[in-house]
């Protein structure tokens, strides 16, 4: 999880020794206007026009809590070709597994590469966990890295010293035109 320099407020925060291990506790986000328009600041957008962040924690046998919650957003965000405002539309499904540090898969021989199994949910169990923060990682991870206007597109330009055959795009993708011998190929036969 991210630390959020956003200040959580208390409702986004949840001790887990506080919580019913024998039914779900539910929660509801919904930033106010100065909480969206920092957070849209700390995630480098134009604005967050809407956010909510709605679902619940669940005890999962002794120890583990999972959380399952939807995120509903409306992000403005600068084109990257054209600067001007694209508006996205999220709504997507968070899902976090907390487990103790103990239990998750020890390392039996560190070494400079480690294969990560997939599960890209599982967490190591905190004392309390800071709903604001997960939910600032999940806008993160869910928000266009690269946000286009309906439209834009990158003109092909070409660089080099006089003299020289300027490189084109088509170049740099040799394997490009092996659609085209293939079509031919098959025409041929």
């Amino acid at each position: 999880m991210l630390p959020s320099p956003t200040p959580p407020s208390p409702q986004s925060i949840f001790r887990l020794a506080d919580l019913s291990q024998q039914r779900p506790t539910s929660f509801d986000i919904s930033p106010d206007a100065n909480q969206r328009r920092q957070l849209a600041k700390e995630l480098g957008f134009r604005a967050l026009r809407k956010l909510r962040f709605t679902g619940k924690m669940i005890a999962s046998g002794k120890k583990n809590w999972a959380l399952k919650a939807k995120l509903g957003a409306t992000i403005e965000q600068e084109c990257v070709v054209t600067l001007q405002p694209v508006i996205t539309r999220l709504d997507c499904a968070v899902q976090r597994r907390f487990m103790p540090a103990a239990d998750l898969a020890p390392m039996e021989n560190p070494v400079d590469e480690i294969e990560m199994d997939g599960d890209e949910t599982l967490e190591p169990l905190p004392e309390e966990i800071n709903l604001l923060s997960v939910l600032t990682e999940a806008l993160s991870i869910e928000a266009p890295d690269y946000p286009r206007a309906q439209g834009a597109a990158l003109s092909e330009t070409n660089f080099s010293q006089p003299g020289v055959a300027p490189m084109t795009d088509a170049d740099a993708k040799p394997f490009s035109g092996l659609a085209k011998l293939q079509e031919k190929m098959q025409k041929d036969s």
